[in-house]
C-alpha cells in the first residue's frame, strides 16, 4: 500500500487552477504515449473551461502577489538571494504570454478538424468510423506526427499552464506536512491565516479516504471506509498541510 495524497481547494480560483493543472498533465501523458483518441477528452474540457472564463487576470493578479511575498525573503538572512532572483525573474517572464490581446486557445476553435470532433465527441459510443471519419483518418496518421499535433494543441494553453503549475507549485510549499490523529474518523481545524488548499496524506491500507469542507478560515475532515461506504469508527491517522 502506497500513501496518498488528497487536495481539497477552499476557493471557487483555486478549484479552477487545479482542474486546470489535472488537465494539462493528463494531456502532457498522451503527448508521450499513444493512446489513440483519449487525448481529445481533457483537450475540450481544457477548452470548455477557457471559454467560459478568462482566467488571465486572476493570474496576473497572482503572479503579481508572489512576486511581493518572495521579494520580503531577502529580509531573512538564510534565503539564498540568486534563487530569490532566479524565481521572481521566472514570474515575471510568464506575464508577457499572458497579456497578448487574442484569447487563450482562439486558434484552436478555429481548427477545423478540432471544431468537427468537438461538436459529436460527446455522443454515446460514437467513436466508430461511420461517425468520425476525420477521425478514423488522423488514427491513421503515425504516431509521430500525431504526437505533434497534440503537443502543438497543447502549446496554445501555455500562457496559463505555466503559471498555474507554477502558482500552485508555491502554494503547495507554504506548509510542511505534520502527523495528526482523527478520532473515530474526524479531525476539525481553523487557521487565522486566510486558507486556499488543504492537503491530506494518507496511507491507503487504512482503507478510508478524506472528505473536506471548509472555507478559508475553518475546516473539517471526514475519513469514510471504503468498503462500508460510511463515515469510519476507528482512529485514523493522517499528514495534514493547511496552506495559504
Amino acid at each position: 500500500m502506497t500513501d496518498l495524497i488528497y487536495e481539497q481547494p477552499l476557493n471557487e480560483k483555486i478549484r479552477s487552477y487545479l482542474r486546470i493543472e489535472n488537465l494539462a498533465l493528463q494531456l502532457q501523458q498522451h503527448a508521450e504515449q499513444d493512446n489513440q483518441h483519449q487525448c481529445f477528452s481533457p483537450l475540450f474540457a481544457l477548452a470548455e473551461l477557457t471559454e467560459r472564463c478568462d482566467y488571465r487576470t486572476d493570474i496576473l493578479k497572482d503572479i503579481e502577489k508572489q512576486i511581493q511575498i518572495i521579494s520580503h525573503w531577502r529580509t531573512h538572512s538564510n534565503v539564498d538571494n540568486a534563487q530569490v532572483d532566479q524565481l521572481i525573474q521566472k514570474l515575471i517572464s510568464l506575464k508577457s504570454p499572458l497579456q497578448a490581446q487574442e484569447r487563450i486557445g482562439c486558434s484552436l476553435k478555429q481548427d477545423k478538424f478540432i471544431s468537427a470532433l468537438r461538436q459529436r465527441f460527446n455522443m454515446t459510443g460514437a467513436y466508430c468510423n461511420f461517425d468520425f471519419p476525420q477521425l478514423h483518418f488522423w488514427l491513421g496518421k503515425d504516431w509521430q506526427h500525431r504526437q505533434q499535433d497534440i503537443k502543438s494543441w497543447l502549446i496554445q494553453y501555455q500562457p496559463i499552464l505555466a503559471p498555474i503549475a507554477l502558482l500552485l507549485e508555491l502554494i503547495r510549499t507554504t506548509a510542511d506536512f505534520g502527523l495528526y490523529q482523527a478520532p473515530v474518523g474526524f479531525y476539525q481545524g481553523n487557521s487565522v491565516q486566510p486558507l486556499s488548499l488543504i492537503r491530506v496524506q494518507i496511507n491507503s491500507n487504512q482503507n478510508c479516504y478524506p472528505t473536506v469542507s471548509g472555507n478559508r478560515n475553518r475546516y473539517a475532515i471526514h475519513f469514510v471506509d471504503f468498503d462500508l461506504h460510511r463515515h469510519t469508527s476507528e482512529t485514523v491517522e493522517f499528514s495534514l498541510a493547511t496552506c495559504t
